[in-house]
């Protein structure tokens, strides 16, 4: 499968979201999109990103730029995430990681000297004709919402 790089044009997806319908890329069409991959619901660094996104969502929607969380969890566990931690933005649905493939973050893991196929934490900003302008890999999530926010506010 081809991967996509920084400078080309995203193609066009769909995938089941929080807000119970299908949300493809297209939709967002003249906006600035930042889509973040995370491995899993609930997991504390995945916790902290999404909060750190929902505290800065207001700031994103000034620079016409909408936030978008991609995890392989299923709708039922995004609606309590979304519940208890009152996230503004859409958290799609990618169980069979066909999204993560595009964008290559499906990778081996180890976590406490396990393999796994799972989820690499990343963040990729689109402009508003679809074109994929930054991408942030293996993040830290220390301060890593306020780089994005940066960029944005630098493009």
């Amino acid at each position: 499968m081809k991967h996509i790089k920084v400078g080309e044009n995203i193609p066009n997806f769909t995938l089941p979201s929080s807000n119970g319908k299908e949300v493809s890329l297209h939709d967002f069409k003249g906006e600035k999109v930042v889509i973040y991959f995370y491995p899993k619901n609930m997991t504390p660094g995945c916790t902290a990103e999404s909060c750190d996104f929902r505290d800065y969502n207001s700031q994103f929607k000034n620079l016409n730029t909408e936030v978008i969380g991609i995890s392989p969890d299923d709708l039922k566990s995004h609606e309590g995430f979304i519940t208890k931690y009152e996230l503004p933005f859409l958290l799609l649905s990618d169980t069979e990681h066909q999204i993560a493939e595009l964008f290559d973050v499906w990778k081996l893991r180890n976590k406490d000297g396990k393999e796994f196929m799972g989820v690499e934490r990343a963040t990729f900003l689109i402009d508003e004709e679809g074109k994929l302008v930054k991408e942030w890999r293996k993040v830290n999530v220390e301060g890593h919402v306020q780089e994005i926010l940066d960029t944005v506010k630098n493009i």
